[in-house]
């Protein structure tokens, strides 16, 4: 890819007292997720993790149009489907958040799908404007959601409500997402931030090693790690299909995708 082709955007990292403020900075393209976002945003959790310091981290997006929209299906999608898994997810256990165990608040503006929605599932406490949208359009454009969704999901809402979103592509409401469990709370776009950064502080006033184990405790419990690997192992029998390079080459075009079964 050259220099002209590298779409622009990155993570930034706040410091708030104990808070760490994370925001997906891409808004004029939805926050969608491109390659060295996805890398920088590891780096920063890192980072986080390791400073004794920062007890909560609040996951937000940049703008009051989206939380995250996706991965960017002009980059890192094609980059996916090309066979670069390995390369970009070089342990298919780990999934964001997975052995994480400092308490992650999300507040959600806007479009939260796929990716977007995938990194969600690994946040702990969640607000959202009561004008955000939810969803996993993968499977209208060739894929499925291989970040950890079908391991999550069934275990966070109910079942019927979990393949509901993952077999039809549709989206729900805020409010519809917090009547099955999705999200925690639902506010006005002026008070998504204030009321994480608010729950943040309340978290992080507490016992910092109480507040790890109790996550901790709830992650582990889960055993999560087998299933991660058996749905990126399947993940990858999609990204090999030529539906998978279809499904974005016909959203890129703004034409209906059509589809081979192969």
């Amino acid at each position: 890819m050259t220099a002209q082709q590298v779409r622009p955007g990155g993570v930034t990292l706040e410091r708030r007292g104990h808070v760490a403020l994370v925001t997906l900075d891409r808004p004029q393209a939805h926050n969608a997720l491109t390659v060295a976002m996805l890398a920088r945003l590891a780096a920063i959790v890192r980072e986080v993790n390791a400073d004794d310091d920062l007890r909560v981290l609040v996951l937000t997006g940049a703008g009051s149009r989206a939380f995250s929209a996706g991965g960017d299906l002009g980059e890192l999608i094609p980059r996916l489907t090309a066979g670069e898994v390995d390369v970009l997810i070089p342990d298919p256990t780990k999934r964001f958040f997975s052995d994480f165990y400092k308490p992650v608040v999300a507040a959600v503006n806007g479009l939260c799908l796929a990716g977007g929605l995938e990194l969600l599932l690994g946040t702990d406490v969640r607000v959202a404007s009561d004008r955000a949208v939810f969803g996993l359009p993968e499977v209208r454009w060739g894929l499925v959601p291989g970040a950890g969704t079908h391991v999550r999901l069934p275990q966070q809402i109910s079942w019927p409500n979990a393949m509901q979103l993952l077999l039809t592509g549709e989206t729900v409401d805020a409010d519809e997402a917090r009547r099955i469990g999705l999200i925690g709370e639902v506010v006005a776009p002026d008070k998504v931030l204030p009321r994480a950064i608010q729950l943040a502080e309340t978290i992080a006033g507490n016992a910092p090693i109480a507040i790890r184990t109790a996550k901790e405790i709830a992650v582990r419990a889960w055993a999560n790690e087998q299933r991660f690997g058996l749905e990126s192992a399947l993940n990858a029998r999609v990204l090999a299909s030529r539906d998978a390079r279809e499904g974005p080459a016909a959203f890129i075009d703004k034409r209906t995708p059509r589809y081979e079964n192969r």
